[in-house]
């Protein structure tokens, strides 16, 4: 089976973006408020438990199949905000850049078959570049703003 690999490329180039963001962002700028009631730091928390997950998820689709997920987005996102900025933000910088990291490598093992699987339901659990670029455009704008 030939799979499309281009989400590996994807996948670096917006880990390369959001390390190159993490690393200028000072105290103040992680703390800057954005829509919603979360700030910086707390999207980058957002950021690394969805990798961490995805990481999680992949690791028990190899042991036991793929089988789509439906935990509804919305309420985790709602329900772990408070645990996000509780995060201190340089913490949640770090989680953020160690998740992305983990999760690109864990995708670079991942067998053709269960990636053609997961791509035919739900992508974004590989092109992890598209949750990724959507956030870093909001903390971009955020700290434009």
């Amino acid at each position: 089976m030939s799979v499309d690999r281009s989400y590996i490329a994807q996948n670096e180039a917006q880990r390369a973006r959001l390390r190159a963001l993490v690393e200028q962002l000072g105290d103040e700028q992680l703390a800057r408020p954005m829509a919603g009631g979360w700030t910086v730091a707390a999207a980058l928390a957002h950021l690394a438990f969805w990798d961490r997950r995805a990481v999680v998820l992949l690791g028990k689709w190899e042991r036991e199949g793929y089988e789509p997920t439906t935990a509804d987005a919305d309420v985790l996102n709602e329900a772990l905000l408070a645990e996000w900025l509780a995060i201190p933000p340089r913490e949640a910088a770090r989680l953020a850049l160690s998740a992305a990291e983990a999760v690109d490598r864990k995708l670079e093992t991942v067998g053709p078959e269960l990636i053609g699987a997961i791509a035919a339901v739900n992508a974004r659990w590989i092109v992890r570049a598209a949750h990724r670029g959507e956030h870093l455009d909001d903390i971009e704008r955020a700290l434009a703003g």
